[in-house]
């Protein structure tokens, strides 16, 4: 029985802890995360596959590192691994902004650009705690598609004027 009050309280922790590592990526990165969303909203399949290419380029980087017999090579591999991560949390962050503005243009205009923020965070969230279909589709679309995002954001790669962000999708740069 513990170990059922194990797991059911490290996934509650997780739930909590999501919205929060997103609003945290949110407010430290707004450039960043601006750049993101601009491209996420802009051309969403064009980042999922470059977040696919990103990823394999990155698995075969570490991979070769990590072959290596040096005990530097291997942390510089970890580092790596790291730093992904990192980058696809800023491009899910930008997920999540996007989807709660769209929540806000569905719902009530008046709610505040950060309530919208973490009511898009929640939903994706949401979405990724559905049982099969979003373990298999949500949470991997969203990975690839955020680390994409977030790499075409790192390389300062915004889509041409054709596709021109919102304004208010743009922050100012720091």
């Amino acid at each position: 029985m513990a170990d059922v009050y194990a797991v059911f309280g490290t996934l509650l922790a997780l739930g909590i802890a999501f919205p929060g590592l997103l609003t945290g990526s949110w407010l430290l990165f707004p450039a960043a995360v601006g750049r993101a969303r601009v491209r996420i909203g802009a051309t969403p399949v064009r980042s999922f596959f470059f977040g696919v290419a990103s990823v394999i380029l990155t698995a075969v980087l570490v991979a070769l590192l990590n072959a290596l017999p040096l005990g530097i090579t291997k942390l510089a591999g970890t580092l790596i691994v790291f730093g992904a991560f990192g980058v696809a949390t800023l491009g899910s962050a930008a997920i999540a902004d996007e989807m709660g503005d769209r929540l806000r243009e569905q719902g009530l205009p008046s709610i505040s650009r950060a309530g919208a923020f973490l009511r898009g965070a929640v939903a994706l969230e949401l979405a990724a705690i559905f049982p099969i279909v979003g373990w298999f589709l949500v949470i991997p679309g969203v990975l690839l598609a955020g680390y994409g995002a977030g790499v075409f954001a790192l390389l300062h790669w915004l889509p041409r004027g054709r596709l021109a962000p919102r304004p208010e999708a743009v922050p100012a740069q720091v």
